[in-house]
């Protein structure tokens, strides 16, 4: 009798070990082949023309995925009646992205600065230089990183998240901006729909440089923007000229702070969050099924709200500052050689039940 139960225990224990080493090699083999998972958490990297997608999946219906060109977020998607429901108006593919990233600017990154700079020139520290790369009409345009291409060098899950992180440079090309920096983007997708993406710049110029921080992500809920509720705690709009450049003037805009359905309504406007350290930005666009919330740390104290004219979308900018701040100064940075700063955005997303 003692034999038999000997023999069943060391039978036991051998399956158990095999099945160990079974479930080890499998877990390497998915890493190979760009399956990474761990308790629900995974993540799948694709290659496509020397660009690279990764999908952030949180094993319960939720997903993002973020595409090295621009580093941006291209999907972000949520379960919504037992079906996935992609909440980010972005591009088919990593080859659409490349081609089409200049014209809308789809979820694009913003640096060394945001939105508008007047007719592309701007002094600092006694020189007077001029953005070459994008206008439109008179005024460069989004920056000089929209279309750089990250590396991505780290990924990693665990039962509570599953992150990526890109790296990138701009390497001083444009004459405009003679000011090569250092740029590390991480992206984490956590429980509950929340993704979270932070951004870290550096420099080792040998004076301070002039910069401005933002992302230019056009969120979908269904239907149309005129079925949306908009809602967000701040009623400070800055005024804009004919041009869409600050006049360093605020309005007092009360609509969105109880929330205000977008029917009939267009934007192209730009927001100043309260000085109140203790009062958390938030900003909230609802649809009947949907609510979407993005909660920008204070290293963004501006939202810049775009409706296009299909009224298929909308464009809600976290900025470090406001538009033309390399002549204007409202809330430019001056970042010292060797300094690091932050940027971070964290978004939420549910399904109304």
């Amino acid at each position: 009798m003692q034999n038999k139960l000997s023999a069943k225990i060391a039978f036991l224990v051998t399956t158990l070990t095999v099945v160990s080493f079974l479930t080890d090699c499998l877990s390497k083999w998915l890493a190979v082949f760009g399956l990474l998972s761990v308790m629900g958490f995974s993540i799948q990297i694709n290659e496509e023309h020397g660009l690279v997608a990764v999908v952030l999946s949180d094993g319960n219906g939720t997903s993002a995925e973020i595409y090295s060109l621009g580093g941006i977020l291209n999907r972000y998607s949520i379960p919504v009646k037992g079906h996935s429901c992609n909440l980010v108006a972005g591009f088919n593919s990593l080859a659409e992205s490349r081609e089409k990233i200049g014209e809308a600017f789809q979820g694009a990154r913003l640096s060394p600065f945001v939105c508008r700079m007047r007719n592309g020139t701007y002094t600092w520290l006694g020189v007077t230089y001029h953005i070459e790369k994008k206008y439109l009409g008179a005024h460069a345009i989004h920056g000089l990183m929209y279309d750089s291409v990250y590396t991505v060098v780290d990924t990693k899950s665990d039962e509570q998240s599953a992150t990526v992180v890109l790296e990138g440079s701009y390497d001083g090309s444009d004459p405009g901006y003679p000011f090569p920096y250092q740029v590390r983007l991480e992206w984490v997708l956590r429980k509950e729909s929340t993704l979270t993406v932070t951004s870290t710049i550096w420099h080792d110029n040998e004076e301070m440089i002039p910069l401005a921080e933002g992302w230019h992500p056009y969120f979908s809920l269904g239907g149309r923007t005129d079925e949306w509720e908009l809602q967000f705690n701040t009623n400070r709009q800055m005024e804009y000229d004919t041009d869409l450049l600050p006049t360093g003037q605020l309005i007092a805009d009360d609509r969105f702070v109880p929330g205000c359905l977008l029917e009939g309504i267009h934007l192209d406007n730009g927001f100043v969050w309260s000085d109140d350290e203790d009062q958390p930005y938030k900003c909230i666009l609802r649809s009947k099924e949907i609510e979407l919330t993005v909660l920008p740390d204070k290293s963004f104290p501006v939202l810049q709200v775009f409706t296009p004219d299909d009224r298929k979308s909308i464009a809600l900018e976290n900025l470090s500052g406001a538009p033309d701040n390399f002549n204007n100064q409202l809330l430019l940075i001056s970042l010292a050689p060797g300094e690091q700063r932050h940027f971070s955005t964290t978004y939420r997303a549910r399904e109304i039940l």
